[in-house]
């Protein structure tokens, strides 16, 4: 029998708007009016939608895409209490207000971090949930059309989570502020560490996401519900250029969607008193939340996740589980290095039969922003209500495999007292982990750790190299953007291959030995 406080998820809701998909953004929905449209399918999901609703005393917003930019908000308006607008549409007072910080770990953080107030006693019924607008904003934008989706209904909310940037001054002026540049660093050192070829490497990663839009082409909710076979998305075509070499652009997460997800959480207690059938309840047995070195220049390698190695750790440890046990999983899903490096971390082989995505992934299910990880867990409630006693894992993922955040749940019921570890006690171990010193004024005989080509529409543009000196030092420079240097790096490994670093006013340069 869990304890009355045992923190339960108990409704979970999410649709996709396919009015700009359609051509017809015009008659979307805002932003606000997707997210409680979501929050209420959440409500109904638990079966007592009034009592939920009335007497939600936490509302808490995932950040939307457009509040998040750290060059200034998008020109669409502003909500200024996300909280406080959902609550004045469902008629609720909630004594707390939360609106996160932005990243994709963010939703699974969100749940760990609820679960733990359920738990204190300090959150009797949770309402979490998120939005994002981003194919209808982008599509009027690209219109010239006005777009007025802000609302002030007084008040501000509590701003929670960890809101440094993601990158520093030398990755930001090397144009490694881009995800679509940087996860491809770690793809190339990915390989490397396997001893692959450029073709063997392309055919496993196109086998990968190849399953994952399998699952996405049967899940209604998909944005993209299209299977692909490996070939189709391993090989550049006209409708699949190179992004980032070696990412073709169905390798990408896609980010203009227009989709929300909500779910409702309690305790124990309180879902009997409201009379929630048990069927719903799904126990979050096992989480964690921690981060890598920040800056992605730091890390001790490319190619691995200390931080994901240690939730492992702690959320199994936690959950009195292994790996072995889980029925499902959701790994985020940005790029294939993102689950690559997940995956070998927990200990899953990537031809798992039991799959690694329960939604088809990012780039074919969709990039719903800071908010995909919601739509990870409520398909996960989905699955484990549909078997009994089954277990899933979802993770989620913030900047540069940078933030972390994971959870193990089930329908079978928590036994004991429902604590976790505090995640500072395991950050001080990850911070203090030597790692090579970054150089940001490299000068002389350098040697390629890792490199992209940045492609677009018109095919390569700049080639970008992360790179050791001599010393062991790293460093990260661009290459000359002639075309013979930039198709050669796509056309030949250029890993371990030396040449001279030099320091430049806003970047450094790297020119091959024998260029």
């Amino acid at each position: 029998m869990p304890h009355d406080n045992t923190p339960i998820l108990v409704g979970g809701g999410q649709f996709t708007q396919r009015t700009a998909q359609q051509k017809n953004w015009r008659a979307s929905q805002s932003p606000m009016q997707m997210l409680i449209q979501a929050v209420r399918l959440a409500a109904d999901d638990t079966g007592v939608a009034n009592s939920v609703l009335k007497n939600a005393d936490n509302i808490s917003v995932v950040r939307f895409t457009a509040d998040t930019s750290e060059v200034g908000r998008l020109p669409v308006g502003q909500y200024k209490n996300p909280p406080r607008s959902v609550a004045n549409a469902i008629g609720a007072s909630p004594a707390k207000e939360y609106y996160t910080c932005g990243g994709g770990s963010t939703p699974q953080w969100l749940v760990n971090r609820t679960a733990e107030e359920i738990a204190r006693g300090e959150t009797n019924i949770a309402i979490l949930g998120g939005s994002e607008d981003l194919a209808t904003m982008t599509s009027a934008l690209n219109e010239g059309a006005q777009l007025d989706w802000g609302d002030d209904p007084g008040g501000e909310p509590i701003h929670i989570g960890e809101d440094r940037s993601g990158t520093n001054a030398q990755e930001k002026a090397h144009g490694l502020y881009f995800p679509v540049n940087v996860y491809p660093l770690f793809e190339n050192a990915i390989r490397a560490e396997h001893g692959r070829s450029l073709e063997e490497h392309q055919t496993k990663i196109g086998e990968l996401f190849s399953r994952f839009s399998k699952v996405a082409s049967e899940n209604p909710h998909s944005w993209f519900p299209t299977y692909r076979s490996p070939e189709e998305i391993a090989t550049p075509s006209a409708s699949n250029r190179y992004v980032g070499f070696p990412y073709t652009k169905y390798m990408n997460a896609i980010i203009r969607i227009d989709m929300a997800a909500a779910v409702i959480m309690t305790n124990v207690k309180t879902a009997r008193e409201l009379g929630i059938d048990e069927s719903k309840w799904v126990y979050l047995h096992g989480c964690g939340d921690a981060h890598d070195l920040w800056y992605f220049t730091d890390r001790i390698d490319l190619h691995s996740s200390p931080a994901i190695r240690t939730l492992a750790r702690k959320s199994f440890g936690m959950a009195g589980t292994s790996v072995d046990q889980i029925d499902f999983f959701d790994l985020y899903s940005c790029f294939p290095s993102a689950v690559q490096i997940g995956a070998q971390e927990i200990g899953i082989d990537l031809n798992d039969p039991r799959g690694l995505t329960v939604t088809g992934g990012l780039p074919y299910f969709g990039g719903a922003g800071n908010n995909y990880v919601m739509h990870s867990i409520v398909t996960m409630m989905d699955r484990l209500r549909g078997k009994p006693n089954s277990s899933g894992l979802v993770t989620g993922n913030g900047w540069y495999v940078t933030k972390h955040s994971m959870g193990i749940y089930s329908t079978k019921p928590f036994e004991g007292v429902w604590q976790r570890e505090d995640p500072a006690s395991y950050q001080r171990e990850l911070d203090a982990m030597s790692h090579p010193r970054f150089e940001t004024a490299p000068e002389g005989a350098g040697k390629v750790e890792t490199y992209t080509v940045v492609n677009g529409r018109d095919g390569p543009m700049m080639g970008i190299i992360v790179g050791r000196l001599g010393n062991g030092d790293r460093f990260i420079a661009h290459t000359p953007n002639d075309a013979e240097t930039l198709n050669g790096m796509m056309e030949v490994d250029c890993i371990g291959r030396t040449g001279v670093v030099s320091t430049g006013e806003k970047t450094n340069t790297f020119v091959y030995e024998g260029a």
